[in-house]
C-alpha cells in the first residue's frame, strides 16, 4: 500500500476533531462548526468524514450531522453495529488493518478536492485520543500520517480538566498542532476557565459553548430544540472566531512552507553543501516525517485542479544519515525522550551517575558479548566518539611501549577508503580525500591496506581484488551464496586467507622496520564501509588483518630503540596484542547488517568498538565509546593530566541515553519475537533448507547467519540489469553500483536503508 502523506491544499482546509474522552460532545461541535462554515459562505462546500462508527445506524454521528447540519456533505467509511469500542465491534468480522482505514480517508478526501473548489472538512474521531481502532491500536498513531490540525473538544465533566490536558499532551508527543479547544460550560465545574488560562499559554484559543437542551419528551420536540440550539450557536461570535483562527493558521502555514526554503538559502550554512551550487528550489521543505518517509512540501503537485496535497510524502531513502532504524515520529520513542526531560532534565555526568546512562551501559555490554569490553565512554555523535576511541588507543600504545606521547609521527592502519568523521582526529585517521584534503590542519596519520571487495555480478558472489593486486591478494573469486563468503572459519584455510596474511605482514615489516614507521592502532568499519561508498569488504581479509596484527606483537615494539617495558605482551586472553583494535560500528551496529554487532560476522573481538546513529533510533545525538580494561587502566595515574580528560557539557545526557536505552529494546525485541523471520526464509540457500527451517521448531533467527531485508530473488534481479555494476545487500543496507560508460567504467553508488521496523509490515 503506497505511503499517504500529510493533508494540505490551498482552498481545501481539512481538521480533525479529537475529544478528551468519550461523550464529551464531539458530534455536537462538529455540527455547531459544519453549520457555522455552511452560513458563513454558501459557496463554500463543508465535509463532514466519520471514519470509524460503532452503533446503530439511526444513531450514528453522519445521520446526526446530515439531521442538523443540512448541505453538509457527509460520509462514513466503517460502520459496526455494536456500540461498542471500536476493536470490540470489529471482532465479529476480519478487522481493517489501519493502514487501509488511513488510506480511505485519504482516498475520500482527495476526492473532495477533486475539482479544486474552496470548502473544509472535518474529520471527527471516535471516543477519546487513545480509543483504540478496529485493529486495537490507539486512533492517535492511526490517523499520524495525514498530521491534520486538531480542534480538541475538551471535557466539561468532573476530572475533565485532567482527561483534557493528557489528551492535549498526548497528540503534542505525536506531533500533532491544536489549532483550538471547544467544550461546554458547566457552571458547578467550571473547567472551561481552568482550561482556557492553561492552553493560553500555549498559545491555543479556548472557547466555551453552551451546553446542548435536555433530551425533550418526544422525537419530534427534541429534534425542535436541538435545532435551535444550532442555530443560535453556530451564529455566535466565537464560535465565528474559532473558524477566522482556523482559516488564518491554515494561511499562515502555507505561507510558512512557500517561504521556508527561501529563508534557508540566505541564512543556514548546510554540511557537506558546496553552496556555490545550491539553490532555493534545490532546498527540501520538510513539514514532518513519519515511518519511513519524510512528508515534504511540493507545491507543483496540487495546481488548481489537482487533487492531490501540498504535502507528498518522498522516501527517506538514506534514512537520514543512517539513523533511522525504528522510523520517524515513533510515540515509544518520544515517550521515552519526555519521560527523561521530565525526571532529569539534564544533569551533569562527571562525578555522577542516573539510572538511563548505568542500565544503557550494562545493556550495551551484555549483548555485544565481547569479553574484552569493560568499560563504556559517553559522548555525542559517531566523529567525537572515534576522536575519544583514537586518544584510547594511542595512549595505550604509547604506555605499553614505551613511546614519547609527543611524537608527530605515530598513525594508525585502516582501510583504503575509509573516513571515521569530521573532527581533526578522526579526519586524520582517513587517507586523503574531497572530505578532508584541504582542511588546513589534515594531516592524514596512517597506512591505509587496499583490500578486496565483495558484491553480487549477475546472480552470484564475487570477490575482487583491487585493479593490479591480483599477485598479492589474488584472482576474483565466485560463491554461490552470501554465506559462504562469511563462513570466514572455513575459508581460513583457503589460499585467499595465505595471500592476505602474506600481503599484510609484508607490507607491515616493509612500513616498521624499512620506514622505520610507528602505528598507535588497527582501525576500520567492519564489514561495510559506509561514506567511503558502501563497500562490501571481503569479511576474511578484514579477519586476517586482526590475526596478523595481533600475532605479531614484535613488529610494533621492535620499532622502539628500547627494549619493551614490562607489560608489553598481554596479560590475559582478553588483553590487546600488537595494537589496540579499533571497530567504528557507527554505521554497521545494532543490526544494521541484521546482527547486533558486525564483529560477529568477522569472528573477532575489537578491544575498543563505537556505536552511535541507531544507538537512538534516529530520534537524539548520543554515541558510546566502549573498552577493554587494560585500555581504560592505561589512563590510570597520580596526576589528572594523565586521565583521559575528554567530555562534553552533555556528556550522558539522560534523555539521549533512556531514548537510546528504548530503542536497543525494541530491536532487541523485533529480533526475538521472530519480526525479520520472513525476510531471513528467502536468504536460506537451498530449497531443502528452507523446508528444514519451515518444519523445525527453532526460530529461522536461529539458523540463517546472513541475510537481507531485501529478498534474494529481488537482489539477484537487480544484479542482471544491464545497467547494473554490482549489488550488496545486508541486513537492511542495499547499494546499487551503476555502469557509467561516459567515464571508463566508474560506478555511480546508490544506497536504501529503510528503517528496520517498517520492512516488518
Amino acid at each position: 500500500m503506497p505511503s499517504v502523506g500529510s493533508a494540505l491544499w490551498r482552498s481545501l482546509r481539512a481538521y480533525q476533531v479529537y475529544g478528551a474522552n468519550t461523550d464529551v460532545g464531539k458530534t455536537i461541535a462538529s455540527t455547531i462548526l459544519c453549520r457555522a462554515l455552511r452560513e458563513k459562505s454558501v459557496k463554500k462546500r463543508v465535509f463532514y468524514i466519520k471514519p470509524v462508527s460503532t452503533g446503530p445506524h439511526g444513531e450514528a454521528d453522519d445521520v446526526h450531522l446530515s439531521r442538523f447540519a443540512r448541505g453538509v456533505l457527509t460520509k462514513c467509511l466503517f460502520q459496526y453495529d455494536d456500540a461498542v469500542s471500536p476493536h470490540i465491534a470489529a471482532r465479529s468480522m476480519s478487522p481493517p488493518l489501519d493502514s487501509a482505514i488511513v488510506q480511505a480517508v485519504c482516498t475520500q478526501m482527495s476526492e473532495y478536492a477533486q475539482d479544486g473548489g474552496q470548502g473544509t472538512i472535518l474529520l471527527e474521531t471516535a471516543g477519546g485520543v487513545h480509543s483504540p481502532t478496529p485493529s486495537g491500536s490507539s486512533q492517535a498513531d492511526l490517523y499520524r500520517p495525514l498530521r491534520l490540525p486538531v480542534i480538541l473538544i475538551g471535557d466539561h465533566r468532573l476530572g475533565g480538566i485532567s482527561s483534557s490536558i493528557s489528551a492535549f499532551e498526548s497528540l503534542r508527543i505525536r506531533g500533532y498542532d491544536i489549532d483550538s479547544v471547544l467544550l461546554f460550560e458547566n457552571a458547578q465545574y467550571q473547567n472551561h476557565e481552568y482550561l482556557r488560562a492553561f492552553f493560553g499559554k500555549h498559545g491555543i484559543p479556548t472557547v466555551a459553548l453552551p451546553p446542548p437542551p435536555p433530551r425533550q419528551h418526544s422525537l419530534h420536540e427534541d429534534e425542535q430544540a436541538m435545532n435551535e440550539y444550532y442555530e443560535a450557536t453556530s451564529n455566535m461570535d466565537v464560535v465565528q472566531q474559532v473558524i477566522d483562527s482556523s482559516a488564518m493558521r491554515h494561511q499562515a502555514r502555507i505561507e510558512d512552507l512557500e517561504s521556508m526554503a527561501e529563508r534557508a538559502h540566505r541564512k543556514i550554512w548546510y554540511p557537506f553543501t558546496q553552496h556555490q551550487d545550491l539553490s532555493s528550489a534545490s532546498i527540501m521543505t520538510i513539514d514532518s516525517a513519519y515511518k519511513d518517509d519524510f512528508q515534504l512540501y511540493k507545491p507543483t503537485a496540487s495546481e488548481p485542479t489537482n487533487a492531490s496535497s501540498l504535502i507528498q510524502p518522498t522516501f527517506d531513502g538514506s534514512a537520514s544519515w543512517w539513523t533511522q532504524g525504528i522510523g520517524h515520529g515513533d510515540p515509544t520513542l518520544s515517550l521515552s525522550a519526555a519521560y527523561a526531560a521530565g525526571r532529569y532534565g539534564h544533569v551533569m555526568f562527571a562525578g555522577g551517575i542516573h539510572e538511563p546512562a548505568i542500565t544503557l551501559a550494562e545493556l550495551l555490554l551484555r549483548h555485544l558479548a565481547n569479553p574484552r569490553l569493560k568499560r563504556v565512554f559517553y559522548s555525542d555523535n559517531g566523529s567525537t566518539g572515534m576522536e575519544v576511541a583514537l586518544k584510547m588507543a594511542l595512549r595505550a600504545t604509547c604506555t605499553r611501549y614505551g613511546w614519547d606521547v609527543g611524537r608527530k609521527d605515530l598513525g594508525i592502519l585502516g582501510l583504503r577508503g575509509s573516513y571515521h568523521g569530521d573532527t581533526i582526529g578522526a579526519m586524520d585517521c582517513s587517507e586523503p580525500s574531497t572530505f578532508n584534503e584541504k582542511v588546513e590542519w589534515y594531516r592524514g596519520r596512517g597506512h591505509w591496506f587496499d583490500f578486496p571487495k565483495v558484491m553480487m555480478v549477475k546472480g552470484q558472489w564475487v570477490v575482487h581484488p583491487p585493479p593490479g593486486m591480483e599477485e598479492e591478494l589474488g584472482t576474483s573469486s565466485t560463491f554461490s551464496t552470501l554465506g559462504e563468503v562469511f563462513d570466514v572459519e572455513s575459508r581460513e584455510a583457503s589460499n585467499a586467507a595465505h595471500k592476505y596474511k602474506k600481503y599484510i605482514t609484508v607490507t607491515l615489516e616493509r612500513l616498521v622496520r624499512g620506514e622505520e614507521r610507528r602505528f598507535g592502532a588497527l582501525m576500520f568499519e567492519p564489514v561495510i564501509l559506509g561514506a567511503g561508498g558502501m563497500i562490501l569488504a571481503d569479511p576474511l581479509f578484514q579477519r586476517c588483518l586482526v590475526q596478523v596484527v595481533r600475532e605479531n606483537a614484535h613488529l610494533f615494539h621492535h620499532a622502539s630503540a628500547a627494549s619493551p617495558p614490562k607489560g608489553a605482551n598481554a596479560i590475559s586472553s582478553e588483553d590487546w596484542t600488537g595494537l589496540p583494535v579499533i571497530f567504528d560500528e557507527v554505521f554497521t551496529g545494532l543490526y544494521r547488517l541484521g546482527r547486533f554487532s558486525p564483529a560477529s560476522f568477522l569472528g573477532v573481538h575489537p578491544d575498543i568498538s563505537v556505536h552511535a546513529k541507531l544507538l537512538t533510533g534516529g530520534l537524539v545525538p548520543l554515541c558510546t565509546t566502549l573498552a577493554s580494561e587494560s585500555i581504560f587502566n592505561a589512563f590510570l595515574g597520580a596526576e589528572k593530566s594523565e586521565a583521559l580528560l575528554h567530555g562534553h557539557s552533555y556528556t550522558a545526557h539522560a534523555i539521549g541515553c533512556n531514548v537510546a536505552k528504548t530503542a536497543v529494546g525494541m530491536m532487541l525485541d523485533m529480533e526475538s519475537e521472530g519480526a525479520w523471520d520472513e525476510y531471513k526464509r528467502s536468504w536460506v540457500d537451498t530449497p531443502d533448507q528452507a523446508s528444514e527451517h519451515c518444519d523445525s521448531e527453532d526460530p529461522v533467527s536461529m539458523k540463517v547467519g546472513v541475510w537481507s531485508n531485501w529478498s534474494k530473488s529481488f537482489v539477484t534481479e537487480l544484479s542482471c540489469r544491464e545497467k547494473v555494476e554490482g549489488v550488496i545487500a545486508l541486513g537492511s543496507v542495499l547499494a546499487i553500483t551503476l555502469r557509467d560508460d561516459t567515464n571508463a567504467g566508474k560506478s555511480i553508488f546508490t544506497s536504501f536503508m529503510p528503517t528496520l521496523a517498517s520492512l516488518n509490515e
